[in-house]
């Protein structure tokens, strides 16, 4: 009698087994980790992957895959809001990009963390690509000679495209020359009036010499195939590219922090948003989801991200980090001790 009232607990105990509600043991669990991010941060974050899964696998006794998605900012952020998808992370090239999209809805802190700057890159193939090399003060006549191509990414999907139409009305205002209307007016849809840039929601090309890609690793390998002759860019992608590439004026390269007040007297409203965009330096953002899948887990790697091995890996890849970063809003008390929290 008494075997067959055990039975039963057996039979119970296998269906809980099989029905996955006892953790695994000491071989850890597995999760996956979904990230949206700017390609611009594509190659640094595909080793911060790598090193986080060891580092999980050792430390936190957790099998991670990493479901990472690369587009332009805009597009990163659209996924979420635009198309109800689920996410852990979403990190961008334009931090403003989560409290003006996301909060509060969909997230309720973000974190500003690296820095870049906006540069024209280039190969030996280019054309005049020794004459830029030796004068480099001439990039805008050597732009818009006969024959040269140049392009940038697609201003209503990437913050790298916008930024890029910033610098060049921004040139306008240094070199005391119509550059903008020369470059992009002439040859595409988008035209300023003053210092304000109106991007259509579909941009039209008027001629050959502008080509535009979605988002800016597109439009580097156009370059590296010789098939565009300069395209704008971010240094630190240029630099993981192994591209040449000038070295902008401060007063335009959205770089330099104490020319903020500069760069603000050029803006630029999205067709695609309806967003209005003051220029400003380049800080780069990012944000755990409130509806993560993998709350918890999503904000481990974000520890990880933030700390000393997350400096090093942007730095290995040239670009420049925050020497602390800075949190706002519901900021998690997992990383408050290794960020500045603003309110």
């Amino acid at each position: 009698m008494r075997k067959a009232g055990l039975l039963p607990t057996i039979v119970l105990l296998l269906a809980v087994l099989s029905a996955g509600c006892i953790s695994p043991g000491p071989a850890g669990d597995r999760e996956t980790l979904t990230i949206f991010h700017a390609g611009s941060l594509s190659i640094p974050f595909q080793q911060l992957e790598k090193d986080f899964q060891d580092y999980a696998k050792k430390n936190l006794n957790v099998e991670v895959t990493f479901r990472s998605e690369a587009s332009g900012s805009v597009e990163a952020v659209r996924k979420v809001t635009d198309l109800g998808r689920k996410a852990d992370i979403v990190a961008v090239a334009d931090y403003t990009l989560i409290p003006q999209m996301l909060v509060p809805n969909y997230a309720d802190f973000y974190v500003l963390f690296a820095t870049n700057e906006i540069v024209i890159a280039f190969t030996d193939k280019s054309r005049y690509a020794g004459e830029m090399k030796a004068y480099p003060e001439k990039w805008y006549e050597i732009l818009e000679r006969p024959g040269v191509t140049f392009g940038f990414s697609d201003p209503n999907q990437d913050p790298c495209g916008y930024r890029s139409l910033m610098v060049i009305k921004l040139a306008d205002l240094y070199y005391g020359k119509p550059i903008f209307e020369a470059l992009i007016e002439k040859n595409t849809n988008v035209y300023a009036s003053g210092n304000h840039i109106h991007a259509p929601r579909r941009i039209e090309l008027k001629s050959s010499k502008v080509v535009i890609r979605p988002k800016e690793t597109d439009i580097a390998s156009l370059v590296e195939s010789g098939s565009l002759d300069y395209v704008f860019i971010y240094k630190s992608v240029a630099e993981q590219h192994k591209l040449s590439y000038v070295a902008l004026p401060d007063e335009i390269n959205l770089r330099d922090f104490s020319r903020a007040d500069h760069y603000r007297q050029v803006s630029i409203t999205l067709g695609s948003t309806g967003e209005t965009i003051t220029a400003s330096p380049i800080l780069y953002g990012l944000t755990v989801l409130r509806d993560a899948p993998n709350r918890e887990l999503a904000i481990e790697f974000l520890k990880f991200l933030l700390g000393e091995k997350g400096k090093k890996v942007f730095k290995e890849n040239h670009q420049d980090f925050l020497d602390q970063p800075v949190a706002f809003g519901n900021v998690p008390g997992e990383i408050r001790d290794i960020v500045r929290v603003e309110k």
